[in-house]
C-alpha cells in the first residue's frame, strides 16, 4: 500500500511539473508590494489647520521624486557585460629502467635465470580550455518591496513579454542604495547590490530545449 502511495505521489509529481509553464526564479520575494497606508487626519483637524500640507500625511515640500517608501518604483537600466576565460595545459611523464644480472649456478624450475630486465613508462598529458561571453542589455520599472534600517531598498520585479506561443521573462533583485538613484529615479544594474537578474522564455522553443525527464532520471542512475 505504501509502494502504491509513493509511486502516485511521483506520477502526480511529474504532471504536475510538466504542466508547470512559469519559469522558476531565485530573484527577491514577493516581486512587488503595496504601498503601505498612510495616517488620514480628521476633517475637523484639516479644517482647523486650513494647511495643504499635513504632517504624515504628505511628502516632505522640498523633495523629490525619487523612490524611497514600499510600493515606490525604480527604473534600471540593464548594463551587464561579462567576459571571462581559462586556459590549463598539464604534461607529465616518467621513465624508468632495471637491468640486473646473476651467475649461471642460478638454476629454478624449467630454466635457468642469467639475466633480468624491466622498464615502465608513464605519460600524462591534459589540456582545458573555457571562455564565457555574456551581454545583457535593457531596461525593467522594479518595486520597492523593503526599506532597511540603513535606508537602503529592497528591491524585486518582473516582466513578461509574450511574443506568439512563447513568453519572456524578465526578472531583477537586489540593494539599492538611495544616493545612487539619480534625479530621474533611475540607476544601472552595475550599482544594485545583491543583483540577480534573469531572463528566462517558456514555450514550445524552450521546451525543445529541455532534455527529457526519463532521459535526465538515467543519466543521474547510470554509471558510466
Amino acid at each position: 500500500m505504501l509502494r502504491q502511495q509513493s509511486l502516485r505521489f511521483i506520477v502526480v509529481s511529474l504532471l504536475v511539473g510538466g504542466c508547470t509553464t512559469v519559469p522558476p526564479t531565485n530573484v527577491h520575494q514577493p516581486m512587488t508590494a503595496r504601498p503601505q497606508p498612510r495616517p488620514e487626519l480628521l476633517a475637523a483637524s484639516l479644517a482647523s489647520t486650513g494647511s495643504i500640507y499635513q504632517a504624515g500625511a504628505s511628502r516632505t515640500l522640498f523633495e523629490d521624486r525619487r523612490a524611497r517608501y514600499v510600493g515606490d518604483t525604480i527604473t534600471v537600466t540593464i548594463t551587464e557585460n561579462t567576459s571571462a576565460a581559462t586556459k590549463s595545459n598539464n604534461n607529465v611523464s616518467k621513465t624508468g629502467s632495471i637491468n640486473a644480472s646473476v651467475g649461471p649456478n642460478l638454476n629454478l624450475p624449467g630454466k635457468t635465470l642469467t639475466e633480468l630486465k624491466a622498464n615502465s613508462s608513464n605519460v600524462a598529458s591534459g589540456k582545458g580550455d573555457a571562455a564565457a561571453n555574456n551581454v545583457f542589455t535593457g531596461t525593467i520599472t522594479v518595486t520597492v518591496i523593503e526599506v532597511l534600517p540603513n535606508g537602503n531598498l529592497l528591491v524585486s520585479g518582473e516582466k513578461q513579454v509574450a511574443i506568439g506561443h512563447g513568453q519572456e521573462y524578465i526578472r531583477l533583485s537586489g540593494i539599492v542604495n538611495p544616493y545612487f538613484v539619480n534625479a530621474s529615479n533611475t540607476i544601472a544594474s552595475s550599482q544594485v547590490a545583491d543583483a540577480r537578474i534573469e531572463y528566462k522564455e517558456s514555450g514550445a522553443i524552450s521546451e525543445a530545449e529541455v532534455m527529457g525527464w526519463l532521459a535526465r532520471f538515467f543519466l543521474t542512475v547510470l554509471p558510466f
